[in-house]
């Protein structure tokens, strides 16, 4: 069975059982899903060459198919974060022994910033995985 012959409805239902799968291996935290978009990288790039030879093209489905995998797990971070934000209302929300690292000095900045690492920067981090192991797929295939 060639694995670049699925269908494209398979393949995404395979994508979100893996990326659900690794957001809770990551206990939130999608660690393991933005390492993921290195392999979706190399996947995309490899189905869409088999049937499109116009590079625009190549890359215009590769970005496609990048913010469609970015945007799985930005809905996740959303639907797992989100309603923790609520505690930035509460003001007797106890942020020191929440549980996220105090990477700045004040713990509700620092509840802030977790919120918006988690949430915005961390599927920005896998989409960009998963294009550049695309453009390097893309650069080693062209030999």
């Amino acid at each position: 069975m060639d694995i670049f012959k699925i269908n494209l409805k398979i393949v995404f239902v395979i994508y979100f059982l893996l990326d659900t799968f690794f957001v809770g291996i990551g206990m939130g935290v999608p660690i393991f899903s933005i390492l993921l978009g290195f392999p979706v990288g190399w996947y995309v790039i490899k189905r869409t060459s088999l049937s499109v030879r116009d590079l625009k093209d190549i890359l215009t489905i590769s970005l496609k198919f990048a913010l469609y995998t970015s945007l799985i797990t930005f809905i996740w971070m959303l639907l797992i974060w989100g309603p923790i934000s609520n505690m930035l209302l509460n003001p007797y929300g106890d942020f020191v022994n929440f549980g996220i690292p105090m990477i700045l000095y004040d713990p509700k900045i620092s509840f802030i910033g977790w919120i918006v690492l988690m949430v915005f920067i961390s599927p920005f981090l896998q989409l960009l995985t998963t294009v550049f192991t695309a453009q390097l797929t893309l650069w080693r295939g062209l030999k």
